[in-house]
């Protein structure tokens, strides 16, 4: 599956863009001033998309991608 295919998938289910997410992730304290904090673990930004959105491991890598600066 191809990242802009996760991504598509995961706008489908949630309903969120990966703008939606970073926003979400702000607000969680996991990004500040549009990059991730020194410190946040991937496990962290996981855990939180499973629990929230029932996203799976490889969806919830995909939206942990976009928020490390991944485009494409």
């Amino acid at each position: 599956m191809s990242f802009q295919a996760y991504i598509d998938n995961i706008k489908a289910k949630t309903g969120k863009s990966p703008a939606d997410f970073k926003k979400l992730a702000t607000q969680k304290g996991f990004v500040e001033k549009g990059e991730l904090k020194a410190g946040v673990k991937a496990g962290q930004i996981i855990s939180w998309l499973k629990e929230d959105f029932e996203l799976g491991h490889g969806h919830a890598m995909a939206i942990y991608a976009t928020l490390k600066g991944k485009k494409e």
